[in-house]
């Protein structure tokens, strides 16, 4: 049976994996607030829906891709929503970084009317989402991670079930803290290297053949901030929002976690040179402007 696939959000990341369904052969309806997302996505093969109640009425598979974890609650369970209007056998895929409370609230609910739900946070980025090579992080039932398994094989390169509800969400606050950490942390060290004469890209080859190697060394800085092209299409907003995740997720599990504490004052504290629009390597830029800064 051919699952018919809805998208909810055809942003950066919603719209790339809308069209990856739909350039491999899914049939794929998608609703966006933006006229421009509407547009955007049916030129690349989606089935452009602008009454999200009849997508939510019309697919067998709906994949959220929404800000934050209250918008996530909103089409879910607000007026008009999923559960209102979803009918039993519905696999609801949320790949928004929300929280482990609001995922567990969502599955809880739709789960007395029929329609299954998963936490499937992503990385990768929006090239991720337009090549189908982002990972997943999936928090869930196996028998309905099962049913839907050909939808998130299409539309990504790695999955991996971490556990029950809310168990994807946790898992990717946790990755987005060690991201935002390296990210710091490499900058550090290569500010320190660079000004004890050794070249930048130099350094980063032997960090990168050794243990101090990250996703920041490998893949951040050779792609976006060696060359200070800045364009990974994720902000600095939206980072400081998954940092603030793992503060809130730390303070309710009552841990003493001073490292991840200092480094989220750090990107709380970056608001007074790099506004949220910015993308999120710039963070780099509060450790060495002369190094990392574009010139201005």
């Amino acid at each position: 049976m051919t699952l018919k696939t809805g998208v909810i959000g055809l942003g950066n990341m919603g719209g790339g994996m809308a069209a990856t369904l739909a350039g491999k052969g899914f049939e794929v309806s998608g609703f966006d607030l933006s006229a421009a997302a509407l547009e955007q996505a049916q030129r690349q093969g989606v089935r452009a829906v602008s009454d999200r109640a009849e997508l939510i009425r019309s697919v067998d598979v709906l994949i959220l891709s929404l800000p934050k974890a209250e918008h996530v609650e909103a089409v879910c369970l607000g007026e008009h929503g999923i559960l209102e209007l979803g009918r039993a056998g519905l696999v609801v895929v949320d790949t928004t970084t929300s929280t482990p409370e609001a995922s567990r609230k969502v599955a809880t609910a739709l789960r007395a009317k029929g329609i299954a739900f998963l936490d499937a946070p992503v990385s990768g980025g929006p090239k991720g989402a337009a090549n189908g090579s982002m990972s997943m992080v999936i928090g869930g039932e196996e028998a309905d991670l099962a049913k839907v398994l050909p939808v998130l094989e299409a539309m990504s390169g790695t999955r991996v079930h971490v556990g029950g509800h809310g168990a994807g969400n946790v898992a990717k606050i946790a990755n987005n803290m060690l991201a935002a950490a390296h990210l710091i942390t490499t900058a550090e060290a290569m500010s320190m290297a660079a000004k004890a004469g050794v070249d930048p890209q130099k350094l980063l080859e032997g960090i990168n053949a050794g243990s101090g190697r990250s996703a920041a060394s490998q893949v951040m800085f050779p792609t976006w901030v060696l060359n200070k092209a800045y364009d990974s299409g994720f902000t600095m907003g939206l980072m400081r929002k998954d940092v603030g995740l793992a503060s809130d997720l730390a303070a309710a599990l009552d841990l003493d976690l001073p490292l991840a504490r200092h480094v989220a004052q750090l990107w709380d504290d970056s608001r007074e040179t790099l506004p949220d629009s910015d993308d999120f390597c710039c963070i780099v830029q509060r450790t060495d402007k002369a190094l990392y800064g574009r010139g201005e």
